[in-house]
């Protein structure tokens, strides 16, 4: 970085409709002819002011008191340029100012970075951004503020203190203290991540602290339904009404692979006329913001013509009367009891049945899976396919007959 041109000078100036000979003390700093001014709050008079070396003039006790402070604030200029020029950062009058003002980019916080990454975010929701994925970093930054209270009894914390140890202090935390499981903690650490290379980009920060630090998830396996339980949940009569209706908004997802903010958000007007000729959902993915198109089968239409005329779909006009997350978890609780199947029933397990019993162990060809699924790449459908110990059963059957015939 070439040398630039630099200049300090203390000069008297008058506050505004100030009558009489005090004056206020400002400081001009002068970078390659570009200037900054501040006050310094000091007052001195006129007449023992020398203006040729813009300092106070005499001997007197006052005169030493502000000529030292005066040098106090020297000092500071130029300790704040060699900081800048330390970090290779632009030298400015404005830049030295700050520093001086306690506005320096220093002094920038974690919170504030994230919070205007968030707004930021929020502005593009829709655009590039879906809903959940800022859902989630809010709620990361939540936590963030929760740990620095509770671990540093701060409301805030400046940028330059981020170092290693608050971020494996950080991640343990949201193990024990939040009960995050791994790969929770990871999302929530890879969300401060994102904010800490914001900060390290604009040279806020000198170096990553995640630097050494593996953001790896663990590969969890959720087993999905077999053939038998899904026919055992297809088959069972409800006697109480609203129960049968969470069955068949469940084995909807099961037939179709979607979320649960996904089928309760699904229009009518998402149901439409595929290039066969036949019914296809043709929605977006609430998580991804990933366009998603889907050919019904026969049970999932039979389920869309079951509600068609149910109130709530009616004045909505959504497929489906799906209740609230925690009204239907509850209920599919207590539908696993009714149909004798050990496992959790959530969600996301039909929709991993939809991957592996439905389609999958089918001969459904992966790649086809994976687009209805609205996964970004093949990595994330993979996760399914590892499991499906009926499907390597039936190859292996395949091939015992053909060495048979050798």
């Amino acid at each position: 970085m070439l040398e630039k041109t630099f200049g300090l000078l203390f000069y008297l100036k008058p506050a505004r409709n100030q009558k009489g000979t005090v004056r206020y003390v400002y400081l001009r700093i002068t970078v390659d002819g570009k200037v900054a001014e501040l006050s310094t709050k000091k007052l001195w008079n006129t007449e023992r002011w020398n203006s040729s070396v813009g300092r106070p003039a005499g001997n007197k006790e006052d005169a030493k008191t502000l000529n030292a402070y005066l040098d106090m604030l020297t000092a500071k200029v130029y300790q704040a340029k060699k900081m800048l020029t330390e970090d290779d950062k632009e030298i400015s009058a404005e830049g030295l100012k700050n520093i001086l003002l306690g506005k320096s980019n220093e002094t920038r916080t974690i919170l504030e970075v994230f919070a205007h990454h968030n707004e930021q975010m929020e502005a593009l929701v829709g655009q590039e951004f879906a809903p959940l994925t800022l859902k989630r970093y809010k709620t990361a930054k939540e936590h963030t503020a929760s740990f620095i209270k509770w671990k540093y009894k701060k409301d805030d914390m400046a940028i330059k203190d981020l170092n290693y140890e608050f971020i494996t202090e950080f991640n343990f935390w949201l193990r024990s203290a939040r009960g995050c499981n791994h790969n929770s903690a990871i999302k929530y650490m890879s969300n401060l991540k994102k904010v800490v290379l914001i900060c390290v980009n604009n040279k806020w920060l000198k170096k990553d602290p995640f630097q050494g630090f593996k953001l790896t998830k663990k590969e969890v396996v959720k087993n999905p339904l077999s053939r038998d339980e899904l026919r055992r949940l297809t088959e069972k009569v409800f006697e109480v009404e609203r129960i049968s209706q969470v069955r068949d908004i469940f084995l909807f997802c099961c037939y179709t692979g979607l979320a649960y903010v996904d089928v309760k958000q699904l229009k009518t007007t998402d149901i439409v006329v595929g290039m066969d000729g036949e019914p296809w959902i043709d929605t977006t993915r609430q998580k991804t913001d990933a366009p998603t198109r889907i050919p019904l089968l026969d049970t999932a239409l039979e389920i869309i013509e079951k509600y068609k005329d149910h109130p709530q779909c009616c004045a909505a006009g959504v497929v489906l009367p799906v209740l609230s997350n925690q009204k239907m978890n509850a209920y599919l609780k207590e539908i696993a009891n009714l149909c004798e199947i050990s496992k959790t029933l959530t969600f996301h397990i039909a929709r991993h049945t939809f991957a592996t019993t439905v389609t999958l162990s089918n001969k459904v060809p992966i790649e086809t899976v994976s687009k209805m699924l609205g996964h970004r790449s093949l990595k994330q459908t993979m996760i399914y396919a590892k499991i499906l110990d009926v499907k390597i059963s039936e190859d292996m059957k395949g091939l015992r007959e053909r060495l048979k015939g050798m």
